[in-house]
């Protein structure tokens, strides 16, 4: 690809820190701002199939913060594609009024808007009322992770679905979209037509890659016809869909690429597939994986094709990005989720702001995790996030106040920081010498360093918004009626909780903070006992195994991580394989003695036994440390308990607590 096509024909100059970043992109009748996209994600914010006020906020808020271009979720074309009951849908002129408001607001911000085309195929995750949905693909080939087994399109339909293609872009061409994405990533319905392990037909549409081609040629060729000739059209396609046995394999999707290369104006790479565990991973890698990690695969697609390259996978901060595009690797970077986390990413790193970016840490938790539970996404450093209609403008307080703020972890330094930043006087108490809470133990856990991200991120907004913070200082009720606060705000979070089991001597009983501080030394032989089926059993079960611990997780659960994002447990379920933790799952622990723990299955209650232990962990969840609330509840004017003091939950609670109770101050 030759520099001509990246660099644009804009004149304006890019800031010092990322000159390649900010270099404006010609494609076709568009010019990018810059080089920074928020790649077509599933947000669960429509209705009834339609965009609505709260995706327009969610849109405005990116818009506003300087990106140079949105790639709006995945619209079906046909009705056979609702793989959701609550994705967007282009099958009816309705939807075009809604695309038109969603253009206009980008395009008042200077924003580039494409749209996703889409049709699942087999990769069907549920129906609207609970039933099992008809699925259609190339030919009668299962999916292995969502246990479909799909219906082979005849011909009739594939024209059906071709035409649903066209219909769908001429509406988005009315609504003044600027352009296309035909999603042939993830093992979707174009890749499945593109894959001989899955098309097997024997029609026209199967066998040679030119027949395996042609259901993109022809949607592509309606597409194009139905809109004009300045209106862009790319494709997003997965450069390996990391499956060995059924996936597309890097070579097979470049030849694609290459042959279907006339009818597009841009690729955008991404990696994985739908079809498998292992392979949707990468469609949200976790903080397990890299940095753009997928630069590298990414590079043969632009040396090989002539016209613009998009990459997506982890790319969280402009540093990253700025580093891909100046290597030649990519010539836009999608951000998606550094921009769910801060909105307003691309313009402070313009601006030079760069310590101001509040960094995503891939944690998955309120993001994609939300997608997958059927709720709006958001993010858990951010729930403004998907709540832009709630939290979107911060209101000054009416009346400035005096606020403690009792407990520096995520929960106290957002209630801090937003209430400082509405105008109230805040004065911020953390006990120990850092702030952080929990946090300070999490990112101690194997692969998990990056969420310590989180503190970083508050403590700084907290500096911003001009908190006086005062770590080291305990505070009890003496110290509360000599500060006479308007409000106190207890974030004082929670303790491992300790049940009273029958024990002997014979086993070191430790809970998990004990490990991670170090304060004890395991045995050789480990039993962990998981309650809460979240990070810390897990964490601590890897954490000790890489120090050479023979490891049992014994989960009170179906299986281990049972309550985190799918890829993130996915992603732990592939190490504990490699590395050797035994899992067993439905187990209630009892006691121990006599060197072995005893636990119950929770269903059959029969007894399972774990023998010759030295070291038993308990995670077995945390207990609210809430002493501050009796004491001052007579004291103050204002009381408010937050985060894990009031009920130990997540850091996600705690930040939407400080949030939510900081805005109503």
């Amino acid at each position: 690809m030759t520099d001509d096509v990246s660099s644009g024909n804009s004149t304006a100059r890019a800031p010092s820190a990322f000159p390649h970043l900010f270099q404006p992109l010609k494609i076709r009748g568009v010019e990018l701002k810059n080089r920074i996209m928020s790649s077509g994600h599933d947000t669960t914010l429509p209705t009834d199939g339609l965009v609505n006020d709260a995706l327009l906020a969610y849109h405005a808020a990116r818009a506003k913060g300087g990106v140079g271009l949105i790639v709006s979720q995945v619209a079906g074309v046909h009705e056979t594609a609702r793989y959701t009951s609550h994705m967007l849908m282009a099958t009816e002129d309705a939807c075009i009024d809604g695309y038109r408001r969603l253009a206009e607001i980008c395009h008042a911000e200077g924003c580039v808007l494409f749209s996703q085309l889409f049709h699942p195929g087999r990769e069907i995750m549920e129906g609207g009322d609970g039933l099992l949905t008809v699925a259609y693909a190339p030919s009668v080939s299962p999916n292995e992770r969502f246990r479909v087994m799909p219906r082979a399109l005849d011909r009739p339909m594939i024209g059906e679905i071709i035409a649903g293609y066209a219909a769908a872009a001429r509406r988005m061409h009315a609504a003044g979209v600027d352009g296309l994405e035909f999603v042939a990533s993830h093992g979707y319905l174009p890749a499945q037509f593109f894959n001989p392990r899955v098309n097997r037909r024997s029609d026209d549409y199967g066998g040679s890659l030119d027949n395996r081609l042609r259901f993109a040629r022809e949607a592509l060729a309606a597409m194009r016809a139905a809109t004009s000739a300045d209106f862009v059209i790319g494709m997003r396609i997965s450069s390996s869909e990391r499956d060995e046995q059924q996936g597309l394999a890097s070579d097979e999707t470049l030849e694609i690429c290459r042959r279907l290369e006339p009818m597009l104006d841009y690729v955008s790479v991404t990696a994985g597939t739908s079809a498998s565990l292992g392979g949707a991973v990468h469609i949200v890698p976790p903080m397990a994986y890299r940095a753009a990690y997928l630069s590298g695969d990414v590079a043969r697609f632009r040396e090989a094709l002539g016209i613009p390259v998009f990459v997506t996978g982890r790319i969280n901060q402009p540093q990253e990005a700025e580093a891909v595009i100046a290597s030649g690797a990519a010539d836009v970077c999608g951000m998606t989720r550094a921009m769910i986390c801060d909105p307003d990413m691309p313009g402070k790193a313009l601006e030079g702001r760069t310590d101001d970016i509040r960094a995503c840490i891939a944690c998955n938790q309120a993001c994609i995790g939300h997608f997958h539970r059927g709720v709006p996404i958001s993010c858990i450093q951010h729930p403004e996030t998907g709540r832009e209609l709630t939290f979107g403008t911060l209101t000054p307080a009416a009346k400035p106040k005096s606020v403690m703020v009792i407990g520096g972890g995520p929960a106290g330094m957002k209630a801090a920081a937003i209430a400082a930043a509405r105008g109230h006087r805040v004065s911020l108490y953390e006990a120990a010498a850092q702030l952080g809470g929990q946090a300070l133990l999490a990112q101690q856990l194997p692969r998990r360093a990056e969420f310590g991200g989180i503190i970083t991120n508050l403590a700084h907004e907290v500096e911003l918004a001009n908190v006086r913070v005062l770590r080291g200082t305990r505070v009890d009720r003496a110290l509360v009626e000599a500060e006479k606060p308007d409000a106190v705000i207890i974030a004082t979070g929670a303790r491992p909780y300790r049940p009273d089991l029958p024990q002997d001597d014979s086993i070191q009983v430790v809970d998990a903070w004990q490990v991670l501080r170090k304060e004890v030394k395991t045995g050789s032989r480990v039993v962990v006992a998981d309650w809460r089926c979240d990070w810390i059993g897990p964490g601590i079960a890897e954490l000790l195994t890489n120090e050479g611990c023979s490891v049992d997780l014994a989960v009170n659960g179906t299986h281990a991580a049972e309550l985190l994002p799918l890829y993130v447990r996915d992603n732990l379920a592939a190490e504990f394989h490699r590395i050797g933790v035994r899992v067993t799952p439905y187990a209630r622990l009892y006691g121990c003695d006599g060197g072995t723990v005893y636990m119950q299955h929770t269903v059959s209650e029969q007894p399972i036994l774990f023998e010759n232990v030295e070291t038993l962990v308990l995670c077995l969840g945390h207990e609210p440390v809430d002493d501050l609330a009796d004491m001052l509840k007579d004291l103050v004017p204002e009381l408010h308990v937050i985060g894990d003091s009031q009920a130990p939950r997540t850091a996600e609670e705690a930040v939407y607590d400080g949030l939510k109770v900081a805005s109503m101050l």
